[in-house]
């Protein structure tokens, strides 16, 4: 093995300059890339018994990425969807090293041969009914200033449906705290939105960010640094756990920061929000996307529709009422 065909070298060409410059990646597909490669190459390493510095391109053999996808899924409980984004992350690693060093290419291709995996279509969409939220929001003691961190942060992903990145990379100047509240959200790609804020989320927010810069963000973990989206992830998984006990519906579900924004735009669908508003409202870029609320509040109405039938019982042969007691025990149960 060259000198070229140490791995720390291409790595780091891959992450400063290939994703930056030349591809100009969202900077949270850079940050996804470096989280796979965070992953992997400490894998890489104790699999073979060599520092990670010692590490060459060869070592990553398509035998070891397997048996690290397998650990992904199986030890740390990631989704298909997860596993396929850190492979895919894997993939570009390999096609940077065999465009640029023609000798890999045969490596190249072990990589690119190994197929993501199918991932089944998700039959239900997770979301949570009113006094479940309003349980997840009273989880904390707001008089304490951990407590109204933890509400306000909680408050504000279910009045915007913002994404866990969206809000970690909140900055206070991108608040707007007057008469007609709102804040601006970077998405996906750099996709820039306005989302309102309700009176009361504002109130909570003025408390929080009141005396500080205008460049700080506006949501802090307890070490009074920026709150990344795993702090964020980990808040809901809490708050949830300390919710389920005063509300044991909780305990079925699995909730997400995804859950919450799901739970948005549940909500707005039932409040009469066109399902138009609620794409932009999300950040959504296509409204096929966002067309799966319109088929949740759809199944909900079929089922109260469904609960609401008159038993054929109840009707003689030619559509009359009968006095059949099958009729009063339906009535009874409205």
């Amino acid at each position: 093995m060259t000198n070229t065909s140490l791995l720390g070298p291409w790595i780091r060409r891959f992450l400063l300059e290939y994703l930056v410059d030349e591809r100009n990646l969202a900077r949270n597909t850079q940050a996804s890339y470096r989280d796979a490669l965070i992953l992997l190459l400490p894998f890489v390493a104790g699999s073979l018994v060599k520092h990670i510095d010692q590490l060459y391109i060869e070592h990553i053999s398509a035998d070891i990425v397997r048996r690290f996808l397998l650990k992904l899924e199986q030890k740390r409980g990631c989704s298909v969807s997860t596993r396929n984004q850190r492979l895919a992350a894997i993939h570009s690693l390999a096609r940077f090293i065999g465009e640029r060093s023609p000798e890999h290419i045969a490596w190249l291709t072990e990589m690119r041969s190994i197929p993501f995996k199918k991932n089944s279509k998700q039959t239900t969409m997770a979301y949570l009914d009113k006094p479940e939220m309003d349980a997840l929001l009273n989880a904390h003691d707001r008089n304490t200033p951990q407590g109204l961190r933890d509400y306000t942060l909680l408050l504000f992903l279910y009045n915007s449906g913002a994404r866990s990145s969206e809000a970690a990379n909140l900055a206070i100047k991108d608040l707007d705290l007057g008469n007609s509240p709102s804040a601006k959200l970077v998405g996906k790609g750099g996709k820039e939105r306005r989302c309102p804020l309700w009176p009361h989320t504002a109130s909570n927010l003025v408390t929080l960010v009141v005396g500080r810069a205008p460049h700080e963000p506006v949501f802090l973990n307890r070490r009074k640094q920026p709150i990344t989206r795993f702090g964020i992830r980990a808040l809901v998984k809490r708050s949830a756990q300390n919710a389920s006990r005063k509300l044991p519906s909780l305990r079925t579900k699995q909730i997400s920061t995804h859950t919450i924004r799901h739970t948005t735009a549940v909500h707005l669908l039932r409040s009469g929000v066109d399902i138009n508003t609620i794409r932009a409202w999300l950040g959504h870029v296509s409204i096929d996307t966002t067309h799966i609320y319109a088929e949740v509040d759809l199944e909900m109405k079929a089922k109260a529709l469904a609960q609401c039938e008159i038993p054929a019982a109840a009707l003689d042969s030619v559509g009359h009422w009968t006095n059949n007691p099958e009729l009063m025990v339906f009535l009874k149960s409205l």
